[in-house]
């Protein structure tokens, strides 16, 4: 382990969350849309009805949940996608979140969406670029746009991601909001676009914007950590070459989002939302093949840098994540040991070279 790494087994945790593995799926998004009160509290210094774009992906069913259960019975939350998956629909429908399906590239059907004074966005592309850069810039450029001309009056938190900063060094700590940003790839590149695009809104519009750059949000069915749990029971080799990641769990993820609505501003405010901790690979890697009850294969050495984010910003405004990496640890092993349904996506943690 290097200077400046660490790794534990406890961390703050909501007292509420039981510590016992969800079963199901429908018991893990419970768990991923509990608001903390810190998220009930913002949402009431951001009144008014919140429309999540983009509600349909990995996060946005139990984001939009968690803002359902925070924002009080007198006010909307209105999830609006393509909805590819039933099931994510009815799950936001059986919250009581409203439904909406919109192809965000066309304006007259942006226009049809209800007016509301927050704004959480949370479109976009990254797998498929290499095949289809074409459609990632439309998605990553042209659909903020779009977004941004419908709704520039209202806060809107902006999902972006720490590949817009380069690799760092690993002893750095992380690239802070202030570093010189250097996307590797079309795909960060887009990404990078899509900040400019809302910031361009901020200050011509007056639009009150907060960028979050997020870093490997995980749960049970994917993620980083997902990733070398199965690599690890399939008995595939760990490259090593990115040696080191951050990782935060969904639910801390989803409420510092939530978080950052009352703090939108023009120009817009910045924050990396990840974990704190540098996690070596190998070690974290060690660890899941002792509760799996086999050792990691390993390939590759350790480059000195890596794609890390500095969190003291987002512990500024929101605090730290509450999920411990130890518990993360006992329920994905426990999850992949019994079957537990992935969505088979895999994030290329490891890809150095911006090719998604």
């Amino acid at each position: 382990m290097i200077a400046g790494t660490r790794i534990c087994s406890s961390s703050p945790i909501d007292r509420s969350m039981p510590h016992r593995v969800p079963k199901t799926e429908a018991e893990l998004d419970a768990l991923l849309s509990i608001p903390r009160p810190a998220t009930t509290a913002a949402l009431a210094r951001a009144p008014g009805d919140i429309v999540v774009l983009g509600a349909g992906g990995k996060m946005g069913p139990t984001l939009a949940q968690m803002a359902r259960r925070a924002a009080g019975d007198n006010r909307r939350v209105i999830a609006a996608s393509r909805f590819t998956s039933p099931e994510a629909e009815e799950s936001l429908r059986d919250a009581g979140v409203e439904t909406v399906h919109c192809d965000f590239l066309d304006r007259s059907a942006l226009a049809r969406l209800p007016d509301a004074p927050n704004v959480v966005f949370m479109a976009g592309q990254k797998f498929g670029t290499t095949d289809s850069p074409e459609r990632t810039w439309m998605m990553n450029v042209v659909v903020p746009a779009n977004c941004a001309a419908r709704y520039p009056d209202a806060r809107i938190v902006v999902f972006s991601t720490g590949n817009v900063y380069p690799l760092v060094p690993v002893a750095s700590g992380g690239a802070r909001e202030t570093d010189t940003t250097g996307p590797i790839g079309e795909y960060a590149s887009s990404c990078l676009g899509r900040e400019r695009v809302f910031e361009h809104y901020a200050r011509s519009y007056g639009t009150r914007v907060a960028i979050v750059r997020l870093n490997y949000a995980i749960d049970l069915r994917y993620g980083v950590l997902v990733d070398l749990a199965m690599r690890i029971l399939r008995e595939q080799p760990i490259s090593l070459r990115m040696g080191y990641v951050n990782v935060i769990w969904q639910r801390d993820a989803n409420a510092a989002a939530l978080e950052l609505l009352p703090h939108a501003s023009s120009p817009p405010l910045t924050v990396n939302v990840t974990g704190a901790q540098v996690l070596p690979v190998r070690e974290i890697a060690r660890l899941l093949g002792q509760r799996l009850g086999k050792a990691p294969l390993f390939t590759d050495t350790e480059e000195p840098d890596a794609l890390l984010s500095n969190t003291a910003r987002m512990t500024e405004y929101v605090g730290e994540p509450e999920m411990p990496l130890a518990t993360m640890l006992d329920w994905i092993a426990a999850w992949v040991k019994t079957g537990g349904k992935l969505l088979g996506k895999d994030t290329k943690y490891e890809v150095r070279t911006g090719e998604f």
